[in-house]
């Protein structure tokens, strides 16, 4: 199949040639779900812990007699009353549990969305002059121009710098290096436009792993 390829003036200087196995693929919604929720799993932090009575070091004898002593009962110095003694009813925080997903569903996932990207029209390329846009407001136009909003800009190694330099203070867009794509991203942005060679780069990726 084929994938246009648009340049600065909002027109088609060619086609792609793409494969059908990437960027055709038929959808399957609970695999995609599967590795989002992987994703998520590995970058969700560690939530806040206090320790709890029987977590504190120390002896768990009374302070002193039941009885006797006219003060008040008491057992030991891990008591939550303490200064230094458990926390009562503190967040216990939950231990990182990362999910597992195999090569074989992440490279299903990764062309599913792709190909939902590209039936919906949302998927873009762009030739490699990209680059070669040195001011923000050059690169604004282009995105103007091509109604390119809410976008995720994913150019190939040896543009991503350059890129960077003219596009990164431009607001509803994220720029990722293409061997850093992720199913969230993809997922997270309307729309999505690919270098050419970062393209090309990523369906190899995916054909060959």
């Amino acid at each position: 199949m084929k994938i246009k390829i648009i340049n600065i003036d909002n027109k088609t200087s060619g086609d792609l040639e793409v494969s059908d196995k990437v960027f055709s693929k038929k959808a399957k919604k609970d695999v995609v779900l599967k590795a989002v929720k992987w994703q998520i799993s590995i970058l969700k932090k560690r939530t806040a812990k206090t320790k709890q009575r029987n977590e504190i070091k120390g002896s768990t004898s009374k302070i002193y007699a039941q009885k006797g002593t006219g003060g008040a009962r008491h057992s030991s110095r891990k008591a939550p009353i303490f200064v230094g003694g458990g926390i009562a009813h503190g967040p216990k925080g939950a231990s990182k549990r990362i999910l597992k997903i195999n090569k074989q569903e992440k490279r299903l996932a990764f062309k599913n969305v792709l190909s939902e990207k590209n039936e919906n029209k949302k998927l873009f390329v762009v030739d490699d002059f990209v680059k070669e846009i040195k001011k923000t407001k050059e690169f604004n136009n282009f995105l103007t121009k091509n109604k390119l909003n809410n976008l995720l800009l994913v150019p190939d190694k040896d543009s991503k710098i350059k890129v960077e330099k003219s596009a990164r203070n431009i607001r509803n867009l994220k720029i990722i290096d293409e061997r850093k794509t992720s199913i969230y991203d993809l997922l997270k942005y309307q729309n999505v436009l690919f270098t050419k060679t970062a393209i090309k780069n990523l369906e190899k990726r995916l054909l060959n792993e």
